[in-house]
C-alpha cells in the first residue's frame, strides 16, 4: 500500500505573527508586524501590476497614524494617573476637615449649627427657612441681597418666638429673588470629613450621614 505525502510548502507570510514577545513593547511589535507584512507583499507582487507608490504611501501613513495615537493614549493615560495621586493626597488632607457640600441637613449642636448657602446670581432678597425634624417651620432667616456665589451662615438655635431649639437635626430651604424673578440658589450643609475612597467616580468623601462627595462638591473648607 502506498501513502501519498503533501510535499507542497505551506509557508504562512502571517505565521510568524502569531504570537508576541511579553518583552517587546506594543508599539514596536505593530511596527514590526506591519512592515514584515508589507515586504511580503511586495515580494509577491505582480510584476505586471506592482504595488503602486501612492498605496505604499498610505499605508505607512496609517502606520505613522496608529503609533501617534498609542502614544497620545499613552501619555493621557500618564497624566490622568498623576491627576488621580495628586487628587488622593489632596483628599487625604481633609480628614477631619469640616466643609459645606450641597445638601439641606441642618445639625443643631451646643446652640449652634453651621451652614450656608450658594447663589448663581447676585439677590434683591434671600430668605432662609429652617425646619424641625417633622418638617415644621420654626425660624425664618432674612438676609437681605446678597452677590453671587457661597456664603457660610449660622442659627443659633433661636425659633421665631424667640426659645432656643433642643439639639439635634434640622433641614433648610431658600429662596432668592431679583426683582420678581426667582434665583437659582443652592442650599449648603456643613458636614466632617470622615474618610476617602476611590472609585467609578473617581476620589470622594466621605461626609458621615451626607453620603459621599466628590472634590468639585466641597464648597467651602474650615
Amino acid at each position: 500500500m502506498s501513502t501519498i505525502q503533501n510535499t507542497q510548502s505551506t509557508s504562512n507570510p502571517f505565521a510568524a505573527y502569531g504570537t508576541r514577545s511579553a518583552a517587546k513593547p506594543a508599539e514596536e511589535d505593530l511596527q514590526d508586524r506591519f512592515l514584515k507584512l508589507l515586504v511580503t507583499q511586495m515580494k509577491n507582487q505582480d510584476p505586471l501590476n506592482p504595488l503602486d507608490n501612492a498605496q505604499v504611501t498610505t499605508q505607512l501613513a496609517q502606520i505613522s497614524t496608529v503609533n501617534g495615537v498609542e502614544r497620545l493614549n499613552a501619555t493621557i493615560r500618564t497624566i490622568a494617573d498623576s491627576f488621580t495621586a495628586g487628587q488622593s493626597l489632596q483628599a487625604a488632607g481633609m480628614i477631619g476637615r469640616e466643609v459645606l457640600v450641597p445638601g439641606s441637613a441642618l445639625q443643631l449642636a451646643g446652640g449652634a449649627a453651621r451652614f450656608g448657602i450658594e447663589l448663581t446670581q447676585p439677590a434683591d432678597e434671600v430668605k432662609v427657612r429652617i425646619h424641625d425634624a417633622a418638617g415644621r417651620e420654626i425660624q425664618v432667616m432674612n438676609l437681605g441681597p446678597q452677590a453671587a456665589g457661597s456664603l457660610e451662615l449660622a442659627w443659633d438655635g433661636k425659633t421665631s418666638d424667640g426659645s432656643q431649639a433642643a439639639d439635634g437635626n434640622y433641614s433648610i430651604s431658600v429662596a432668592a429673588l431679583r426683582g420678581d424673578q426667582k434665583v437659582e440658589v443652592q442650599a449648603l450643609a456643613a458636614a466632617i470629613v470622615q474618610g476617602v475612597s476611590q472609585g467609578n467616580q473617581g476620589v470622594q468623601l466621605d461626609v458621615g450621614s451626607l453620603g459621599l462627595v466628590g472634590l468639585a462638591d466641597i464648597r467651602q473648607i474650615f
